[in-house]
């Protein structure tokens, strides 16, 4: 392989790598499971399932549960 043929397949894939990297850092996303509850991706590296039901009841404790973070805030880990 000549060298500019190298060099040009190494800038395809820094190309590639790089979409991949943003693609991965997207917004979060939600579908619909095959067993019918909500998945949501984009959070880690599995996706949050739960059914509608276990949702709203997370929801509506919304208020507690950044309560409790902001009280364990020093005890507590952050990903960066």
């Amino acid at each position: 392989m000549a060298d500019e043929d190298v060099q040009a397949e190494l800038a395809r894939l820094r190309a590639e790598n790089e979409a991949l990297k943003q693609k991965r850092n997207t917004a979060v996303s939600m579908k619909v499971s095959e067993k019918g509850a909500v998945s949501v991706y984009g959070l880690g590296r599995f996706p949050v399932t739960l059914y509608q039901e276990q949702w709203l009841k997370l929801l509506a404790m919304a208020e507690d549960i950044k309560a409790f973070i902001a009280d364990n805030k020093d005890r507590l880990k952050a990903k960066e």
